[in-house]
């Protein structure tokens, strides 16, 4: 199933793309997709649905993010060993566990607010999981049963206020307002056979800037989740974003190719959709 939220930002309702690429209306169904819906059994009440006897939604609505209510958001830094190279760090022997703030949550088409005294805007496809129960100490073979499905993000980051003004964490260079773009959908699981062997890619003003497979990936999905839940409890709806592989803008020789105000993203992920985004000015 891909399940979407769509409409006005902080009214989303709850939808689904049926075969014609349309979204049929959810409302009725559930309330959101959101955790309370994975951890109540909202997805066994989707799937029995035909959705051949539901009208498509009118129009071309706004999409909104394809997850809910989101209470943890997390995210794994120098997860592809080339990423790793092109930054000089080393390869992690354990995952690199940081978060982002839940009010950088967007709209996958949203436009990316420039911060204030941004002057190092990056980019950074990633695949992301959601979580569809509790998870907390998982065994490293029950860590899949957690796993509801997965999305396409782009984890935007401010590179000064990452490195230059880190102060020891990376929060405030990837949690200003927009820089947390998901979906357009969330695929539930079943759907992707294999979540370690996907094509992704990202285009900066139709340049090519980031080509790789989640095959290439240091610590797979599942792993991720089970070292997680080892140090935190992890519940329905938190989403887990899972690193980046090489041609970030700061990786870029001889001259970074930082974003600028005017420019366009777009990204993909095999199976899990497309994103765009255009850099605008933050407002005073």
């Amino acid at each position: 199933m891909k399940l979407v939220r769509y409409g006005a930002p902080g009214r989303e309702k709850p939808g689904i793309i049926g075969e014609d690429g349309k979204i049929r209306d959810l409302s009725r169904v559930v309330k959101d997709i959101d955790g309370e819906m994975l951890s109540s059994g909202g997805l066994a009440k989707i799937k029995k649905l035909n959705l051949n006897r539901m009208k498509p939604v009118a129009g071309k609505p706004r999409l909104g993010p394809c997850v809910g209510g989101v209470k943890n958001f997390i995210a794994i830094g120098l997860n592809y060993a080339d990423h790793a190279a092109e930054a000089g760090m080393p390869i992690p022997k354990e995952p690199v566990v940081f978060s982002k703030v839940t009010t950088s949550i967007c709209g996958p088409n949203d436009d990316t607010l420039v911060p204030k005294e941004s002057v190092k805007m990056d980019y950074e496809v990633e695949i992301g999981i959601v979580l569809g129960k509790r998870a907390r100490y998982l065994t490293k073979e029950n860590a899949k049963s957690a796993i509801a499905g997965y999305f396409l993000s782009n984890d935007v980051s401010e590179r000064s206020f990452q490195i230059d003004r880190a102060g020891g964490q990376w929060l405030k260079g990837k949690s200003c307002e927009t820089f947390g773009p998901i979906g357009p959908w969330f695929v539930t699981k079943d759907e992707i056979k294999n979540p370690q062997n996907l094509n992704m890619w990202l285009d900066v003003n139709g340049e090519r800037r980031q080509t790789g497979n989640t095959k290439t990936m240091i610590f797979d999905c599942e792993h991720i989740v089970w070292y997680c839940s080892q140090f935190m409890v992890l519940e329905a709806g938190d989403i887990i974003i899972t690193g980046t592989p090489p041609g970030v803008a700061l990786g870029m020789k001889p001259t970074p190719g930082f974003l600028k105000v005017g420019d366009v993203v777009t990204l993909g992920i095999d199976g899990l959709g497309e994103q765009r985004q255009k850099l605008v000015a933050l407002k005073k």
